[in-house]
């Protein structure tokens, strides 16, 4: 029985196998945890399988996990958008309180003829009667006057609003305003974090609420390459959102400890907030360079190559059905007289619920 945390180690589930998981998210639901997000089992070199399904997990401490199966099923036959040869990424589930059902929502990409291409990307809905599912596909869609959908989280706020703030791919952060049954857009949009081109350009954003104020964690669009996790804040979900910096505290090698945070959550009866984050390339040398200062170069027609993408591309062999996690708690500064609070994520070797929670 595990009674910590190892950030970057093997994490295995009751069973002994490892969990699987990826750019996943938590559900607290009649005291249980679900943990639940992209199936990478099959996901090995050569395969060009991009994922198996969603799969779940569920723990009453957050330490032990038992297998509950495949929430999702991939569809092995034909051109469907589950096709495992094709793209799915970061799962996340919420439940609408009207409807009484779980939707979760995903990021789809490729086609037929050419799977891994990105450049063609919805949102996918699927709907459960329950948290553990079975859950079934209901479309794909894009957001009005778009075409590609890229990296998101969805929110709901206390009055039962909902939000999903995604990557508009290589330019901005939208965040878009849902209708009242969770599964489409309502056409209230607004847009934030303009920075020009990758790496700055944010993706994969975490968003949390507290003390009135909500907070995105998000990463630069360096692929699977780790980089800066940068915080912003804002006093409503539509912004103006005003940028933090580097919540990750003495990121020197500013790769937020080899990971990229995908979601947000609070241990339930405690003001305790943990991010979880992947290690996709859990063999990355220590020495490897600062990446975004690399694809920096790449974009920066002034600035000389600091490395090609062979030569990155050799610091490691990717296979992200062994890709680690990184669970890490926040901590908060300031906040005086109303001001919000700067984020701060400290990197710890081992660590407890019970030791924030004191």
């Amino acid at each position: 029985m595990l009674k910590s945390f190892t950030p970057g180690k093997v994490w295995t589930d009751e069973q002994g196998f490892r969990i699987q998981a990826h750019g996943g998210s938590i559900f607290y639901e009649n005291g249980t945890y679900y943990w639940y997000g992209e199936n990478k089992e099959k996901t090995l070199p050569g395969t060009r399988i991009w994922h198996y399904g969603v799969k779940m997990y569920s723990s009453k401490d957050l330490y032990n996990w038992k297998d509950e199966g495949i929430i999702l099923q991939p569809v092995l036959e034909g051109f469907h958008p589950l096709n495992p040869k094709l793209i799915m990424d970061r799962p996340h589930i919420v439940y609408n309180q009207k409807t009484k059902k779980y939707v979760m929502w995903m990021k789809l990409a490729g086609t037929e003829k050419e799977p891994d291409n990105f450049d063609i990307s919805t949102a996918g809905i699927a709907v459960a009667d329950r948290i553990t599912g079975p859950y079934t596909f209901v479309k794909s869609i894009t957001p009005k006057g778009e075409t590609r959908f890229g990296d998101f989280d969805v929110f709901v706020d206390e009055d039962g609003t909902a939000y999903v703030a995604y990557e508009r791919p290589h330019t901005e952060m939208v965040v878009a305003t849902l209708t009242d049954d969770y599964a489409d857009f309502s056409g209230e949009y607004s847009s934030h974090m303009f920075f020009g081109n990758p790496p700055f350009i944010r993706e994969a954003p975490c968003i949390f609420k507290r003390k009135g104020y909500y907070y995105m964690l998000s990463s630069g669009t360096t692929g699977y390459y780790p980089n800066p996790t940068m915080c912003a804040h804002a006093k409503s979900m539509h912004g103006p959102w005003e940028m933090q910096g580097n919540a990750c505290v003495n990121d020197e090698k500013r790769n937020s400890f080899h990971a990229q945070f995908s979601s947000v959550f609070n241990v339930r009866g405690t003001d305790l907030l943990i991010a979880t984050g992947d290690r996709w390339l859990s063999d990355l040398p220590d020495n490897m360079p600062d990446v975004e200062a690399v694809f920096d170069s790449w974009f920066n027609p002034e600035k000389e190559s600091i490395m090609s993408g062979e030569e990155l591309n050799s610091h490691t062999a990717l296979n992200t059905s062994l890709a680690d996690y990184v669970w890490l708690p926040l901590t908060f500064e300031g906040g005086e007289n109303g001001a919000p609070e700067h984020v701060k994520i400290p990197f710890l070797k081992e660590w407890k619920v019970e030791d924030f929670t004191k």
